[in-house]
């Protein structure tokens, strides 16, 4: 894309997850993701159990209706580990066909660490756990789908103050009518899709945009809640293939957070580059 990334000094990023998904790994059942933590517990000290997360492939063309599918479950689920560090800001996830880490802001003096932090401890970390299937005998990680995600909390402040002010918040939001009849809504809420091309400009994946009105815990002061996800197929084969489209992906959110957002939100952020074009 050539310009240098959108940067700011304050962005409103609470939680950053990069994610892979391969072909499900049969043979990791709980007693071999208990043996994975011996790896990790140095560096996270706590394990959650969690339900597993449903495969996500983005698909293109015309839509087929889905076939109505039936599974005889011969065991339970094996559920999606959690092991989280001492701080609570750091977590992996780890499922048959998963593997996610997340830094997440628990406490106001918590600071983004930024995408290559996020990205180099990801990238070890998912090599340990390869190393780990293939030294068991467990199987080899084939990713078929990559995911970033950046979560941002919107606060109120002097540029707005209630849920039906979106339009200051985003671009492409804006209250006006054909009459004089509906005044300023209550709230309001966008979903949005973009194509993500490969180097030929075939479509290899999507960047999701999802802003919804919610209360912030504890004062119940009212936030927009922005979520955006790029998703796709990786470029290339095996583990370097994920992260390059990891890296694709952290681009497109970070310049569509900035194309989706108001210039009034970028000076409140404080955005440090010069954009060629707002």
């Amino acid at each position: 894309m050539g310009q240098p990334l959108p940067d700011f000094a304050d962005p409103p990023v609470v939680e950053v997850a990069l994610s892979v998904q391969f072909d499900p790994l049969a043979e990791l059942r709980t007693p071999q993701i208990g043996l994975l933590w011996a790896d990790y517990r140095q560096r996270f000290r706590s394990t959650e159990e969690h339900p597993p997360l449903d495969p996500v492939i983005e698909r293109f063309g015309v839509p087929t209706p889905p076939k109505a599918q039936f599974q005889v479950l011969s065991a339970p689920p094996v559920p999606r580990v959690w092991f989280v560090n001492a701080a609570g800001t750091e977590l992996v996830q780890v499922q048959q066909d998963r593997f996610i880490h997340n830094w997440r802001k628990v406490g106001g003096a918590d600071t983004y660490p930024r995408y290559e932090h996020v990205r180099q401890t990801f990238e070890a970390e998912l090599k340990r756990f390869a190393e780990f299937v293939k030294k068991e005998g467990i199987g080899e990680l084939r990713p078929n789908q990559c995911e970033v995600t950046y979560v941002n909390h919107v606060v109120p402040g002097d540029a707005w103050k209630q849920h039906g002010e979106l339009d200051t918040v985003v671009t492409v939001f804006s209250p006006r009518y054909s009459d004089t009849f509906l005044k300023a809504p209550e709230d309001a809420r966008i979903r949005l899709r973009f194509v993500i091309p490969d180097s030929v400009g075939e479509p290899c994946g999507r960047l999701h945009v999802a802003v919804d009105p919610a209360y912030r815990v504890g004062d119940d002061t009212p936030i927009f809640v922005m979520n955006l996800t790029a998703r796709g197929r990786p470029d290339g084969e095996g583990l370097d293939g994920a992260m390059r489209f990891l890296d694709k992906g952290r681009e497109w959110v970070v310049r569509g957070f900035a194309s989706v957002t108001t210039t009034t939100m970028h000076s409140i952020w404080r955005r440090q580059d010069a954009p060629h074009a707002q």
